[in-house]
């Protein structure tokens, strides 16, 4: 595990989960289906860090293996099978699964067109810099001076709350609000109260604490859901198999053409349709980063005589289009764009 790293729930868990079922767990001859479906269960939530399916979600997986109904799956419970079969169904369940979420979100009882994205705190990070003296001195007196708003030189004990608010998932510090033993380590260290601390006295009451998060962190792992987009051309794909969308994006472009901006060339009005509806079609918005800016550059230089295409037919322009838009579904496979939707 990494703390605090981005990972994206995409279904590569799953595939590299064991799909094979051991027939030592009950003999080969008596493994129920619904033994199967348990282990299958049981599987996917350990590849998936703990998270829930959705009942959605499960239900297709049902279908994979030709379970479509409710009378489906009680027979399927109550039939025998050889571990080579238990396996073969195990297998096409979890695949089955792993399938949807390359291109959808698994969030509890939400879905959405957009993978999600997760930190997984298990304490590495604050391992980290307690290790090192300097890192420690360094990142205590960078909160010290900012929870001290006053510059007064001191800070109440209450403040230390806030510096572990302040160093949030980034640094391995999970959310109170998901992780409310943070409010007992707290008590437990004393670090509550006015009474007023100097930096030095501050760095000693937060060393203690941050120690026993990584202890406890360490024993049981937290998984924190990112308010994160990532945008990695799955919408922009099924986009470009939708020829009525796609054709109604053309029409808009070709309108703009005739509607008093028919001086410009055909790729600068497609790059700057883009830049203002990309987000709805499947692309980070233009102002996300700089990384998105030499995105949008890569694409359109990479499109030929672009600058002197200014009387371009509607066919033209239509190529044009889908040869920009699977240049960045492309682009964005091979590097997905992290957009944080809190900024």
């Amino acid at each position: 595990m990494s703390d605090g790293a981005l990972t994206i729930v995409d279904g590569t868990q799953l595939r590299a989960a064991d799909l094979t079922v051991v027939a030592a767990e009950d003999d080969a001859d008596l493994m129920t289906g619904a033994k199967v479906l348990e282990l299958a269960e049981s599987r996917a939530s350990s590849a998936l860090f703990g998270l829930s399916l959705p009942q959605t979600l499960k239900s297709s997986a049902l279908q994979s293996i030709n379970l479509n109904d409710e009378d489906d799956v009680v027979s399927f419970r109550q039939t025998h099978l050889s571990s080579d079969q238990a396996s073969l169904k195990l297998n096409h369940y979890l695949a089955a699964i792993a399938d949807q979420l390359k291109d959808t979100c698994l969030c509890a009882k939400l879905w959405s067109d957009d993978p999600l994205v997760i930190s997984i705190l298990d304490g590495n990070i604050l391992r980290l810099f307690l290790d090192d003296e300097d890192d420690f001195a360094m990142i205590a007196e960078d909160l010290f001076t900012d929870l001290d708003a006053e510059d007064k030189g001191k800070i109440s004990k209450n403040e230390i709350r806030n510096a572990l608010v302040h160093m949030g998932v980034e640094m391995g510090v999970p959310p109170f609000s998901e992780f409310p033993l943070l409010n007992d380590i707290l008590r437990k260290h004393g670090a509550e109260g006015e009474e007023e601390l100097g930096q030095a006295q501050f760095a000693q009451l937060l060393q203690p604490v941050l120690q026993e998060l990584a202890e406890v962190l360490a024993e049981k792992p937290i998984v924190v859901i990112q308010n994160i987009k990532v945008i990695n051309g799955s919408k922009l794909k099924k986009l470009l198999d939708d020829e009525k969308e796609l054709n109604n994006i053309v029409d808009k472009i070709w309108e703009e053409k005739h509607g008093g901006k028919d001086g410009l060339a055909s790729v600068e009005l497609i790059r700057g349709f883009l830049e203002r509806n990309g987000t709805g079609l499947g692309l980070p918005p233009s102002e996300a980063n700089e990384a998105v800016v030499l995105l949008y550059d890569a694409v359109f230089a990479d499109v030929k005589d672009g600058k002197i295409d200014v009387e371009v037919e509607k066919d033209e322009l239509g190529k044009r289009v889908k040869e920009i838009l699977n240049k960045f579904a492309e682009l964005l496979e091979a590097n997905p764009v992290f957009h944080d939707t809190n900024h």
